[in-house]
């Protein structure tokens, strides 16, 4: 038993919303751990019989048939393997109601969301990605805690779809403790694949490499916390990361020559014993690094009409993102929406 300050929604705002989670592996299990601990009325589905079982087994309302799964929510989370979401999207809008808030999870942005202009649901589906993930996978790796503080991207789009947007930032910033990040979908691949598809390979290159040396085994003995935390995403199952990558393919190699040059410039530094080299590049690097673990924010509130066609809005919005910053609140009160914003402190990186 928890205080309430502890529980995820502690004002109850959300509680008795009727949500629906398609996909009950790890992200998505998680989710549906989190909906359920914040007292919605929430169902999981998963094709297999035996997740849908589990999740019975938890608590957790779990009905035969997708269509069931949807019938009469006000949001559906898309939590399938990435090569699945745009034929699940399609079956998801026909069976659940007009109003219903539909999102993802996959790590992926820009393909999904064209798939859904095209197929005129961008006034009821934003794209999301929460930033979190384990080594383990499926339903009974899952946690209620796996998400909290997340970097969380939505996706927001003008118009009708602006209102899902607002209403899905609050959720997820109320529920799961979230940190919003507004972006356009294009913007997030680019981003995302530095900050998680490169690092995936970049893993399986250390990792594999190990495999294959002739000193494996004293490789893994000496092996200590640079090569543990260099190698974590190494153990992802194969065909998710193959999904991920696959389905950001052009944005990753175009990052990944960056990465290249960089490491180029590492190895002819290394090559010809030049120090001075090696120490600018790796004070460069740190820099990165150091943000990463303490990075100072100024908070700011801005307000916008909640009428209108949200152009500006969403403009503002998606430079907050792409620019490092996040949402804490987001709250739409007498005809006014406001959000609360946090942006990195100081002068951007050149």
């Amino acid at each position: 038993m928890t205080d309430d300050a502890s529980r995820p929604d502690p004002t109850g705002r959300w509680a008795g919303e009727r949500a629906a989670v398609v996909g009950t592996g790890l992200i998505g299990g998680s989710v549906l751990l989190r909906l359920r601990d914040a007292g919605l009325d929430v169902a999981g589905w998963d094709p297999d019989p035996a997740t849908r079982r589990h999740a019975r087994r938890q608590g957790v309302e779990a009905p035969e048939t997708l269509d069931e799964a949807v019938a009469g929510r006000s949001v559906v989370l898309l939590c399938g393997p990435l090569r699945t979401l745009s034929d699940t999207l399609l079956r998801v809008a026909r069976a659940a109601p007009p109003d219903c808030v539909l999102t993802d999870v996959g790590s992926t942005k820009a393909e999904l969301a064209t798939f859904a202009a095209r197929h005129g649901l961008v006034d009821r589906f934003v794209p999301g990605h929460p930033m979190a993930g384990a080594g383990s996978a499926g339903l009974t790796s899952a946690t209620a805690t796996l998400l909290d503080s997340a970097a969380w991207v939505l996706c927001p789009s003008a118009g009708p779809a602006t209102t899902a947007f607002r209403w899905l930032a609050g959720l997820v910033i109320d529920v799961f403790r979230a940190r919003v990040v507004p972006m356009s979908p294009q913007e997030h691949d680019q981003a995302a694949a530095l900050a998680s598809h490169i690092p995936h390979l970049l893993a399986g290159a250390l990792a594999g490499a190990a495999q294959r040396s002739a000193l494996r085994d004293a490789v893994l003995a000496l092996a200590a916390g640079s090569f543990r935390d260099g190698t974590r995403v190494a153990g992802t199952p194969a065909v998710r990361t193959a999904n991920m990558l696959l389905g950001n393919r052009d944005r990753v190699l175009t990052e990944l020559a960056g990465v290249t040059a960089f490491l180029d410039g590492l190895t002819d530094a290394l090559r010809v014993g030049d120090a001075a080299s090696l120490i600018a590049l790796y004070d460069e690097a740190g820099k990165a690094r150091s943000a990463l673990l303490a990075r100072p924010f100024d908070t700011l509130v801005r307000e916008f009409p909640a009428a209108g066609d949200h152009a500006a809005e969403v403009a503002w919005l998606r430079r907050l993102g792409a620019g490092g910053g996040h949402l804490s609140t987001c709250r739409d009160v007498a005809g006014t929406v406001s959000y609360t914003a946090h942006v990195p402190a100081g002068p951007a990186p050149a």
